[in-house]
């Protein structure tokens, strides 16, 4: 018997196996929020997939998405970065992703972790928007609003709502698996 999955991750095996593994599973590791919050910058407008199928690129790219490395970068290797052609080379994204190391490192410090701060604004637990089918996810949500207004306070780039309610449903802090999905039941 085939599995029910959200559409959305219906077209190719690396799709199926993140879908099934990884989205919408709560994360509260600063390591793998850190690693999200990365490709899901470099996501902005483009597709998941674009990103997915250049995920081991980018974690060869940025230091296995060590955040104190990342925070170092220095411009020559920003400029490497911009020539490698394993990852989306966009220099306004791959600047981005030492400043929001740095901002990343800095809310650490705040909060003791970055999980503490970003699982506060869904207090700690993963809101479950239980959507019938995929016309009923949202792309934004006004925790997502808050969320993102907030991180661009504290310096993160590329952070725009979008962005952030993607990071949100990748990182479990929404469950948007529709109701017929076999993850969710």
């Amino acid at each position: 018997m085939t599995k029910k999955r959200c559409a959305w991750c219906e077209k190719t095996d690396l799709y199926k196996d993140y879908h099934d593994n990884e989205w919408g599973k709560p994360v509260y590791d600063d390591a793998t929020l850190f690693e999200f919050l990365i490709l899901e910058t470099f996501q902005a407008g483009l597709s998941w997939y674009t990103v997915l199928v250049k995920r081991d690129n980018f974690r060869k790219a940025f230091a296995g998405f060590d955040v104190q490395k990342v925070a170092k970068f220095s411009d020559a290797k920003l400029q490497v970065l911009a020539e490698d052609t394993g990852i989306i080379r966009n220099k306004l994204k791959i600047k981005a992703a030492v400043t929001n190391a740095q901002a990343f490192i800095k809310v650490q410090e705040e909060f003791g972790s970055f999980s503490k701060y970003i699982w506060g604004f869904v207090d700690g637990k993963p809101i479950d928007n239980n959507p019938k089918t995929l016309s009923n996810v949202p792309a934004t949500t006004e925790i997502s609003d808050k969320l993102s207004k907030d991180l661009k306070k504290r310096g993160f780039k590329f952070v725009g709502s979008t962005v952030v309610y993607a990071h949100m449903q990748a990182t479990g802090m929404v469950n948007d698996h529709v109701e017929d999905c076999w993850v969710r039941n």
